[in-house]
C-alpha cells in the first residue's frame, strides 16, 4: 500500500511527544500536532488519534516528580491529568476549525461483543462527522489484569477495530534499529519490514524512558497486531518537521511495517 492511498489512519504519540519531559503537558507540540491533522483530514484521509500524557500530566498537577508504582496512585493521576490533557486538545485544535472527541477505552471493552460493537458504531460516527477522536486507556477503572500496558497496544486494537489502513506510532526515536542506537554506534535504520517477523523483536530494546511504559518491543508487537486487519504501520520519530504530512506525501520516514500478504 502506498502511504498516498490510505484512508483511515490511527496516529500514536507517546509521552515523551506532548511532555514537556515530565513537566506538564507541552501545548505547543500539541499545536503542532492538530495543524499536521488538519492537513491530512483537509486531504480527505479520516483520522483517529491515540495519545499518552494523563499521568505525566497528572503528576506535574499534583506536585509528584517520580511515576508511582501503586495502581490507585497511578490512576488518581490519570484522572487529575486527563483533565488537562481534553483541555489542551480541544483548545488547540479549535485553532484549526477541527472538532474533538474523547473516547476512553479498556482492553475489558474491546473484548465485551456488545461494547467493542458500540465502540467501533461511535467511532464510525465521529469520523463521518469529521471529529477527531482523541483516545486514552481508561486509566481510573482499569487494574493490572485489563491494562493494555501501553498505548502502542491500545493504538493497534483500535486500527483494529476500525480496519484501518495506516497506523503511525510516533515516538522520541528515528525508528526501528538494528540495535539500541544509544548504546551502539554501529546500528542502523530498518526502512522497511515484515510486521511480525521475530527477528523485529530480538533487535527491539527494553523499557522506554522513565515517563513511558513502552519501549520499541512494544511498538514492534502492536505493529504485529495491527497486521490482523492488514493494517500497515510505520514507527518514526515525532520530532521530525511535519513527519505526519510528509509520510502521507510519500516521502520514507522511519520504519515501514507491512502486514504479511502472503
Amino acid at each position: 500500500m502506498t502511504m498516498q492511498k490510505a484512508k483511515r489512519i490511527v496516529v500514536k504519540v507517546g509521552s515523551s511527544l506532548v511532555t514537556n519531559n515530565g513537566e506538564g503537558l507541552d501545548h505547543a507540540a500539541i499545536a503542532m500536532w492538530a495543524e499536521q491533522m488538519a492537513a491530512l483530514l483537509g486531504g480527505g484521509h479520516e483520522v483517529l488519534m491515540v495519545s499518552s500524557g494523563a499521568i505525566a500530566e497528572g503528576m506535574q498537577r499534583l506536585g509528584w516528580t517520580k511515576r508511582p508504582q501503586e495502581i490507585h496512585q497511578l490512576q488518581a493521576a490519570a484522572a487529575v491529568g486527563q483533565m488537562g490533557l481534553v483541555q489542551v486538545y480541544e483548545s488547540c485544535f479549535a485553532r484549526f476549525n477541527l472538532r474533538s472527541a474523547q473516547i476512553l477505552l479498556t482492553n475489558a471493552d474491546l473484548a465485551h461483543p456488545e461494547r467493542n460493537a458500540n465502540a467501533k458504531a461511535t467511532l464510525e460516527t465521529l469520523l463521518k462527522l469529521d471529529v477527531v477522536p482523541i483516545i486514552n486507556e481508561n486509566d481510573t477503572v482499569v487494574t493490572d489484569e485489563i491494562k493494555f500496558g501501553d498505548n502502542d497496544s491500545l493504538a493497534a486494537l483500535v486500527a483494529n477495530l476500525i480496519q484501518a489502513d495506516l497506523l503511525v506510532i510516533l515516538t522520541d526515536q528515528g525508528g526501528l534499529f538494528t540495535a539500541d542506537p544509544r548504546h551502539d554506534a554501529s546500528a542502523t535504520l530498518l526502512s522497511n519490514a515484515l510486521a511480525g517477523d521475530p527477528a523485529l523483536e530480538k533487535m527491539a530494546g527494553g523499557a522506554g524512558s522513565e515517563l513511558s511504559k513502552g519501549g520499541m518491543l512494544t511498538k514492534v508487537l502492536a505493529a504485529k497486531v495491527a497486521a490482523q486487519t492488514d493494517t500497515t504501520t510505520v514507527i518514526a520519530s515525532g520530532r521530525e518537521p511535519k513527519v505526519l504530512t510528509r509520510l502521507l506525501s510519500g516521502e520514507k520516514i522511519g520504519t515501514c511495517l507491512s502486514p504479511n500478504k502472503a
